[in-house]
């Protein structure tokens, strides 16, 4: 009896502390989303565009005082910031994002339009990055003061102070100006029906955008996992298993692979910010549709109903992948579980 209720407890506790870190997480998202719509809000409101002009375009001359007037009421422009952000917020939390003024379409419904497009780009480069980015940074650490080392670390650090949008520039010129191989921009070819556009013509559009984030993804990941592999090179354990005669893969697929993959897999679902932010970088250069496109053209354009929307999503995109993170230590290492349940 006294063993089973000990193993009840035991279950009884490590409940209550799942239950307490999933609350604390999502109190913490809740926060997060009120305090990043709110600056947001607040910096669209402040910044010197006007969103009437915006919504009108260039026909700004052609509109009188009266209707001018009646699109400011009807976007509700006329009250106080804080009563806008109190109507959006009302409608928010009801589920109700309001309409995109560029788009005349419901912000849910462009978000989620935008977001197919850019999920294609940035699950290719996450994916693409990650192997490549785990395998060079091993590769570096076994072959550690060679010329193998040396060159991935030039090329990591070289990549790692090189802005995102030049590379797309550098990889449209030689790829799609000179030799002609990829199509310039856009994700799908111009003036072909959305019927007649084949799978094939969609790749070879998202070709180059999921380069350019892809390569510059791997910097950050291959030296994080070189310098992980260097620690777990220097332990006790690795040690005496080269004093057995222990090298190369072996030695790496039995004691290293096991030790450097948890901060791999936790580097990975973190990097979801900078492969967001580097969506938006290359979605402008190659005029990709997606949702880092529609974030700076409502930004231009004074859209405050979808730069709220697409704030919220991309906040909501990168604290996912830092729970994940956060998760997956729990799930993998005991002594993350041991630490959650004292």
């Amino acid at each position: 009896m006294d063993i089973l209720s000990g193993s009840s407890a035991v279950r009884t506790w490590r409940s209550s502390s799942w239950l307490a870190w999933l609350l604390r997480k999502s109190g913490g998202l809740l926060l997060l989303l009120l305090a990043v719509s709110f600056i947001s809000f607040m910096l669209v409101h402040l910044s010197p565009i006007d969103p009437v002009q915006a919504y009108i375009g260039a026909d700004m001359m052609k509109v009188s005082a009266e209707q001018r007037e009646a699109i400011v009421q009807y976007w509700g422009l006329n009250e106080p910031p804080l009563a806008q952000y109190g109507h959006w917020l009302r409608a928010a939390i009801s589920g109700d994002l309001g309409t995109s003024m560029i788009f005349r379409r419901p912000v849910l419904e462009v978000i989620g339009e935008r977001f197919a497009a850019s999920l294609a780009l940035m699950g290719t480069a996450w994916l693409v990055s990650g192997f490549l980015g785990f395998t060079l940074g091993s590769l570096a650490a076994m072959n550690r003061r060679s010329w193998v080392d040396r060159l991935i670390r030039w090329y990591c650090l070289m990549l790692s102070s090189t802005p995102t949008f030049w590379v797309g520039l550098l990889f449209m010129l030689v790829f799609a100006v000179w030799l002609g191989w990829l199509p310039v921009g856009l994700a799908v070819p111009a003036g072909v029906l959305a019927d007649q556009v084949h799978m094939l013509d969609r790749v070879k559009h998202m070709l180059l955008p999921a380069l350019t984030l892809s390569v510059t993804g791997i910097a950050a990941i291959a030296l994080h996992t070189r310098e992980k592999l260097l620690d777990v090179q220097a332990s006790p354990f690795w040690l005496f298993a080269r004093a057995k005669g222990e090298y190369g893969m072996k030695i790496f697929w039995r004691h290293g692979l096991r030790n450097v993959a948890l901060p791999w897999i936790t580097l990975q679902f973190a990097s979801f910010s900078e492969l967001f932010g580097g969506a938006v970088l290359a979605e402008q250069v190659f005029s990709y549709p997606g949702l880092g496109q529609a974030a700076v053209d409502a930004g231009l354009r004074g859209d405050v109903p979808l730069l709220l929307g697409v704030v919220l999503f991309s906040a909501l995109f990168v604290y996912t992948g830092n729970t994940i993170a956060d998760l997956s230590y729990r799930l993998i290492d005991p002594r993350m579980k041991e630490e959650g349940e004292r």
